[in-house]
């Protein structure tokens, strides 16, 4: 999976591109996990057990969900588990989807967190 990471210097933010289809991935790292060193070793943490022994981890954000299992990494706008607005047209409601929804295998997942928190020790804080 290719990614790409980016801090602003004029105000201190930092950004996570990815491709079509894992665009949620990227709003997941900026949204749910930012700069937390310590939420991120939780993450990768879980994903290292469920990994190796199997079974399902979740974590529930404010804006994103993620669902973690031995094969894949999902990561899903909670407006999608929760449900959404009955008058949006069908076409939108797929486009909506496709940037709000991303899936990776697991491994794919432990790489890009591993990055992500080398990118932001260091270029951050």
């Amino acid at each position: 999976m290719d990614y790409e990471f980016r801090r602003n210097t004029l105000d201190d933010s930092f950004h996570a591109e990815l491709p079509m289809g894992h665009e949620a991935l990227g709003r997941w790292l900026i949204d749910e996990l930012g700069t937390d060193h310590a939420e991120i070793d939780n993450v990768l943490n879980h994903l290292q057990a469920v990994m190796a022994q199997g079974g399902e981890w979740n974590r529930a954000g404010k804006v994103f969900h993620l669902q973690l299992t031995q094969e894949e990494a999902l990561v899903q706008a909670n407006v999608l588990i929760e449900g959404y607005d009955e008058e949006m047209p069908e076409n939108d409601l797929h486009t909506y989807e496709e940037e709000s929804m991303s899936l990776c295998g697991p491994e794919d997942l432990a790489v890009l967190l591993e990055a992500w928190q080398d990118f932001i020790r260091r270029y951050g804080r």
